[in-house]
């Protein structure tokens, strides 16, 4: 299998490691990232954006808001398969539908970082075929769990586990003052490990995520009606937590 890859960065040579190929080529709109992931994995190379070549896949390994216009940009040149790894379903894709007629096509998200591989990949397979196949079979080869899902649960799910998660997190790390460690407890210990977790990464990242998901006003509202209330409304509000 021949593979392109536009977007060259982890998630990116994550996907060209993972996938299966015989073949990797990378391309992105900077040229070094490109050759710098070429050298990642044995014979992979670095081609141009604009290349005029034809692969078995390309994949789409770009930010969010931009996946919609590389997958128009970029589909024509795979004769077999298009998928993308961007984190979101609605709107990859619609793209894909529009841009990869007659091509197998799937989008797939890994629920972690290339660091913290492997794990749970979500995938919408919108038009199967054997080398969709293949590709999965080989990221569940990796110790990933690929497991099917639709656009409309996968981008529900997100609002929760990364917008609402992500804002809570945040939140307290904005709030909290610093302490000595010795007065952590068995709840502000791990959320302390999770703020490191999250500010240790790319905020662009973190940024698409809130652009895209709603939640977070969600969450700053429950916070406020958390620290409003009297004794026997926070009562309620812990109870109804509970359930």
């Amino acid at each position: 299998m021949q593979l392109l890859v536009v977007g060259a960065g982890e998630m990116g040579r994550w996907f060209a490691r993972h996938s299966g190929p015989t073949a990797v080529a990378f391309a992105d709109r900077e040229p070094e990232t490109a050759r710098a992931a070429a050298t990642t994995i044995e014979s992979a190379r670095a081609v141009p954006l604009d290349t005029d070549e034809a692969f078995d896949v390309v994949c789409v390994a770009v930010p969010m808001s931009a996946v919609p216009g590389a997958i128009a940009e970029h589909a024509h040149r795979a004769t077999e398969a298009v998928v993308d790894v961007s984190g979101e379903m609605r709107d990859s894709v619609a793209a894909l539908r529009s841009h990869a007629e007659g091509r197998e096509r799937a989008s797939f998200h890994p629920l972690f970082s290339a660091s913290n591989a492997p794990g749970n990949v979500p995938v919408v397979v919108d038009r199967g075929g054997q080398t969709i196949d293949r590709i999965r079979e080989s990221l569940a080869g990796a110790g990933n769990d690929v497991f099917e899902t639709t656009p409309s649960a996968h981008d529900r799910a997100m609002e929760t586990v990364q917008a609402k998660a992500h804002t809570a997190v945040l939140a307290y790390a904005l709030a909290a003052d610093d302490v000595d460690p010795r007065f952590h407890t068995s709840l502000s210990g791990p959320l302390s490990e999770l703020v490191d977790g999250v500010v240790g990464n790319t905020p662009e990242v973190y940024a698409e995520i809130q652009a895209r998901f709603d939640g977070g006003t969600s969450v700053a509202e429950a916070a406020a009606r958390i620290a409003e209330a009297d004794r026997e409304t926070f009562i309620k509000l812990y109870e109804e937590a509970g359930q």
